[in-house]
């Protein structure tokens, strides 16, 4: 079997990140899986690149449509309308099968999925493949109709650039051999909803990472390296590229619940830890004293992190999956986010962390309070995280239940 994962990029980003990880997976049961990508991070050779002129301008050209829209919402927005050159160099690697990841950015113009003629597998990673271009539809649930009229454009009309990248998938998918995987519960209810995706298969798969290197490392000792306090209970958040900014990923929260937290007696006991970005000039009031990381580009570094935290904080209100938080497991760190999508696939409610509930910020300040308060408690806490990591996000499990998936689908190929 030999499979070929298309992926914007390798290991830049959370959808890059879990499509390599799979690629890897993959290779490790002895699948010789490939890596075709636009934008190449990793020294690895099975990982490929897309070279021409064609993808430069892609990336720069994708969001003239959204110029129409001048009072758009600033979220992520995907007509994916340039032309590409990844079919030729498709045809030239042959592969049984093709899975499909994250491909906006420019990469992979819809209409040219047609032009593969393999069985493709797609891994969504947000909610873009079946939307008429917003990655995460809010409280919007005109996918499952025809999108249009989108409120996130601003739009007050039924055919506007959402409506045409809806029609244009709908043309695209319609003689498509392809098989869709998710890894939450929850997106897979919301692929099945969509007018897109409705009649095709949907399975779940949650995404693997290395536990050998996502493990629980001596907190003193990591503390020390990160000149960390080793006084302090330390409360670990992630602010990537544009999350503070994000609605979605729930800062707005969090801020107010760490507020709270500083007015209810943890103020002296609790020290706060930013990774994926640096303190800006324009320093936001957290209510406590904050340590920020910066960006970490390899795994080990983040496994430093995660096991120097007492808790890791994940507010997102939508989430395909929630990465940091199964990594933070992995190291053994509680995780505290809300009873929503992805992330309630990860979190078990008072065993592996928290789950409060959406959107309320008493109670996600309370989930915080709750992991802390109890040394004994604390422990058993850090010891059923690593415990889920294991049995749950191992790359191997994650690699055969996708082999077994494809071997499924090319076996009933004629």
């Amino acid at each position: 079997m030999k499979p070929l994962l298309l992926s914007m990029a390798d290991i830049d980003g959370g959808a890059a990140r879990a499509a390599y990880r799979l690629h890897q997976g993959l290779q490790a049961i002895a699948i010789p899986s490939q890596m075709l990508v636009q934008s190449k991070f990793s020294a690895d050779n099975t990982v490929m690149v897309q070279k021409s002129a064609i993808a430069k301008l892609g990336a720069r050209f994708d969001g003239l449509p959204l110029k129409l829209y001048r009072h758009r919402d600033r979220t992520m927005f995907s007509p994916q309308w340039f032309p590409d050159v990844v079919a030729s160099k498709v045809a030239q690697l042959n592969p049984d099968l093709i899975s499909l990841h994250w491909v906006c950015n420019g990469y992979l113009q819809i209409e040219s999925l047609a032009k593969f003629n393999k069985p493709l597998v797609w891994t969504l990673h947000d909610m873009w493949p079946f939307t008429g271009g917003c990655h995460y539809t809010q409280e919007c649930d005109r996918y499952t109709n025809a999108c249009g009229t989108c409120p996130q454009l601003k739009s007050n009309r039924n055919w506007d650039v959402s409506r045409w990248t809806w029609q244009r998938k709908a043309r695209t998918y319609k003689n498509l051999n392809l098989t869709i995987v998710a890894p939450s519960f929850w997106l897979a209810e919301c692929a099945k909803a969509s007018s897109l995706f409705k009649d095709l298969r949907v399975e779940v798969i949650p995404h693997g990472l290395n536990i050998e290197i996502y493990k629980p490392i001596e907190q003193q000792v990591a503390r020390k390296l990160l000149n960390l306090p080793q006084d302090k209970q330390l409360v670990l958040f992630g602010a990537a590229r544009g999350a503070v900014g994000d609605s979605r990923k729930g800062f707005h929260l969090l801020h107010a619940a760490l507020q709270n937290l500083s007015q209810s007696g943890w103020q002296d006991r609790i020290e706060l830890v930013v990774f994926g970005a640096s303190q800006s000039d324009r320093a936001i009031d957290l209510g406590f004293k904050a340590h920020y990381l910066g960006r970490f580009h390899d795994d080990i570094s983040l496994a430093l992190v995660y096991s120097a935290a007492d808790v890791m904080v994940v507010p997102s209100i939508q989430e395909a999956f929630g990465q940091t938080a199964s990594e933070s497991l992995a190291c053994g760190t509680p995780a505290v986010a809300f009873n929503a999508t992805g992330l309630k696939d990860i979190v078990v409610h008072q065993q592996n962390g928290y789950l409060a509930r959406p959107f309320e910020m008493e109670d996600l300040a309370q989930g915080i309070a709750w992991v802390l308060e109890d040394r004994d408690r604390h422990q058993k806490l850090r010891y059923h995280a690593r415990q889920t990591a294991e049995k749950e996000f191992t790359p191997e499990l994650q690699a055969h239940r996708y082999l077994s998936l494809f071997t499924e689908i090319l076996d009933a190929e004629p």
